[in-house]
């Protein structure tokens, strides 16, 4: 658990900012689709749910991937 917690203290490489910032933008797109705002097909708001267990992976394993040597114990 203490790993976990350092490695979400630590720095993140630029290119995996990158990737948690779309997962972060999938997410919010499966999340509009599931809300209910707009009349929408079963189909979709099935996809919409997937987009937002994809995104919010995505951005939480982005994180926790480190810069070497970034992880103080």
């Amino acid at each position: 658990m203490k790993e976990l917690k350092n490695r979400w203290k630590a720095e993140t490489p630029e290119f995996w900012q990158k990737v948690g910032r779309i997962g972060l933008g999938v997410g919010a797109v499966g999340a509009f689709l599931i809300s209910g705002t707009v009349v929408v097909p079963a189909s979709l708001v099935t996809i919409g749910g997937y987009m937002v267990a994809v995104g919010s992976v995505t951005k939480v394993l982005s994180k926790l991937t480190v810069k070497d040597g970034s992880i103080n114990n």
